[in-house]
């Protein structure tokens, strides 16, 4: 895996975990009778996005780690997900390719 491909990897990861942490311990305007004029009463009252971000970061350098792990050791590879049998089949050892 090249370097391009581990920081796209990892940008993935970060911002699907992302979207997976913000709605956790939500409260919202509506709940704490604290509305501002001008918003919604579902929108947060304190969205805490420091730590959101930080446990965000925690969570996908773990995924990101084990994913990559996987990957560079050749566990799971490219003709693993060849379900329709597209790819020419891998050459034997001492056999030309032509």
């Amino acid at each position: 895996m090249g370097i391009t491909s581990a920081f796209v990897l990892f940008a993935v990861i970060w911002f699907l975990v992302l979207f997976l942490v913000l709605p956790l311990r939500l409260v919202t305007q509506g709940e704490t009778g604290n509305i501002v004029p001008g918003t919604p009463p579902g929108a947060p009252d304190n969205v805490q996005m420091g730590k959101k971000l930080r446990l965000t970061t925690i969570i996908a350098v773990v995924v990101w780690a084990v994913l990559a792990g996987i990957i560079i050791s050749g566990v799971i590879e490219v003709r693993d997900f060849d379900w329709l049998n597209r790819m020419p089949p891998v050459p034997e050892a001492g056999e030309t390719g032509g």
